[in-house]
């Protein structure tokens, strides 16, 4: 349902093109990933939710994927309007 989206996010982190908020670093690190974890993630991951943020009114973007190690972890992430992905937070399931 959301492949082309997919597609772009995965278009993203092969070119570099992406930005960590603090917020996704924290996590990262409370939860010992790193940033190929994160690459990983979503190279490797499907889309499974939208939400719509309440506040900018973006759409925003669960993907579900899997780290350097094998372990489940879900990445929220948006497109911006200057064109980079923007890693919103991450975590292990």
């Amino acid at each position: 349902m959301f492949d082309r989206i997919l597609k772009r996010m995965r278009e993203k982190i092969r070119t570099r093109q992406y930005v960590m908020t603090l917020h996704a670093e924290e996590e990262m690190d409370d939860d010992g990933l790193s940033i190929f974890d994160v690459e990983r993630g979503i190279l490797t991951g499907k889309i499974v939710e939208r939400q719509e943020d309440r506040v900018t009114e973006a759409w925003k973007y669960l993907v579900e994927g899997q780290t350097i190690a094998g372990d489940p972890v879900v990445i929220v992430a948006k497109l911006s309007v200057t064109g980079k992905l923007v890693i919103i937070t991450v975590y292990l399931v």
